[in-house]
């Protein structure tokens, strides 16, 4: 794995953050001038690029967990092909070279605030790698003289996120910073410091629930972690400046021109027109449009499209979307992510009365963060399906609204495995390639044939050390 140092690719990096906003991503690019690429353009790439990793994790991982289907029948990630996700794993580790290289150089400058955030996003694309892979280089992988570095046990890798997120929320909290974040470089919280404070609990509350299935799962150290995440919307980390189109209104717009792109899942459009849970749910006319049949209906994983694609016979990703819409936001973290893991905590912890209150609170901040208006969010959660009471409270409700909370999101999948699919009427894609649900990709044919000999030998029906029992 080749180490990017060099300022030229930082400074395409920044070019890439937004077209029209140079001034305030502008840094000195004269490769004779300037040998290290200074803190905060680093900052704009990497709060960018940890960004567009979410995004990139996802479109793998939104099939797996049926938010989306390919409209072709037999696509590769529907029915669980082994597949080369090389640019992922790049995409991811490139990254995490700058990020490396932020921290460094923050360290030696005293930048405790660059350093603070440095660390908190080192965590979410290593978490993410964690997740996809097990088993992956990093405690040689930015080291320039090793060109074959060594597999970090997977099991670590989550010891490693939380004590970056801990280091990162103490140098965050440190008072009279010697340098200050530049709030037009940081494209995630503008420059301040308790927000990224809050994001960092947030994750690592994300990460310490990924642990419900090992005997060192604890539902109080969750909880105390939520306890200083998010407590609004307003506090979401999200992406909303692009160099262009904001990638999932690609996608929508993508099909709009006939490069079928976006198309929903019948699991995920069913879950919500009515037909499994028996109540419509409001925030489906805000992710997609109605068919030319005045319905919605998604496409079976692995079956693909029912007619052409290009007479509305199916749901796509809507132009005028939440999540698709021009300029629509990339989410990283949310308070309504926040308080579902607060509700599935507190639920494994036997207090259901604070699991139901998180519930009823995840449910809201989802519906008004896409723009649900009042009346339908409340008669929703008035529902007797969905308004349970605190004593009616289950897990399978608690991961059901966490599933439509989170869509789009990479974690899902991580719910999903820890859950073992059971969504209710989660079924096998037609045409699987497997004969049990997928529980993490291939490694990628980059990492094969560079470094071949540490890479472990795995199944896709093998399971991430933390979905285990």
């Amino acid at each position: 794995m080749k180490k990017i140092h060099t300022i030229l690719y930082i400074a395409a990096l920044i070019w890439t953050v937004t077209t029209g906003c140079s001034k305030d991503l502008d840094i000195n690019t004269n490769p004779n001038q300037v040998t290290v690429p200074p803190l905060n353009g680093l900052l704009a790439s990497s709060t960018y690029n940890t960004s567009y990793n979410i995004y990139r994790v996802s479109n793998i991982t939104s099939y797996y967990v049926q938010y989306l289907a390919s409209p072709n029948a037999n696509g590769a990630t529907d029915t669980y092909e082994v597949t080369d996700y090389s640019a992922t794993w790049k995409a991811l580790y490139h990254n995490m070279a700058d990020l490396h290289d932020l921290m460094t150089q923050a360290t030696a400058s005293g930048a405790s605030q660059h350093l603070g955030v440095a660390e908190v996003m080192m965590a979410i694309n290593l978490e993410m790698l964690n997740d996809l892979w097990g088993q992956v280089p990093y405690t040689q992988a930015f080291d320039v003289n090793i060109l074959q570095p060594a597999y970090t046990p997977d099991d670590s890798l989550l010891t490693y996120c939380v004590r970056l997120l801990d280091d990162g929320i103490a140098q965050l909290g440190k008072a009279n910073a010697k340098y200050n974040l530049d709030a037009s470089k940081d494209l995630l919280h503008g420059g301040k410091p308790a927000a990224w404070i809050k994001t960092a609990y947030t994750v690592k509350g994300r990460i310490l629930n990924h642990l419900t299935r090992k005997a060192a799962y604890d539902p109080a150290a969750v909880l105390a972690a939520i306890a200083n995440g998010y407590t609004d919307n307003k506090d979401d980390a999200q992406l909303v400046r692009f160099q262009a189109l904001s990638p999932w209104n690609q996608a929508a717009v993508n099909n709009e021109n006939l490069s079928l792109d976006g198309w929903l899942s019948a699991h995920f459009v069913n879950a919500l027109n009515g037909k499994t849970f028996g109540v419509f749910d409001p925030r489906l006319p805000l992710i997609t449009d109605t068919t030319k049949f005045g319905d919605y209906r998604g496409t079976i994983n692995g079956a693909g499209r029912i007619g052409t694609g290009t007479n509305k016979e199916e749901c796509y990703l809507s132009t005028k979307g939440f999540y698709s819409k021009p300029g629509a936001p990339v989410l990283v973290a949310t308070h309504a992510e926040c308080r579902f893991i607060e509700a599935e905590a507190a639920f494994r912890s036997g207090n259901k009365a604070q699991a139901y209150q998180a519930y009823v609170r995840g449910i809201t901040a989802s519906m008004d963060k896409i723009g649900v208006p009042v009346n339908l969010r409340d008669a929703y959660l008035l529902n007797p399906a969905v308004g349970v009471g605190a004593g009616a409270i289950t897990l399978d409700l608690i991961m059901k609204e966490k599933y439509v909370a989170q869509f789009l999101h990479p974690d899902t999948w991580n719910d999903a495995r820890r859950f073992d699919y059971r969504y209710k009427d989660f079924n096998m894609p037609v045409n699987a390639q497997l004969d049990t649900f997928v529980r993490r990709v291939a490694y990628p044919d980059s990492e094969k044939s560079r470094n071949g000999a540490n890479v472990p030998n795995i199944k896709m029906t093998d399971k991430i050390w933390w979905d285990g029992l």
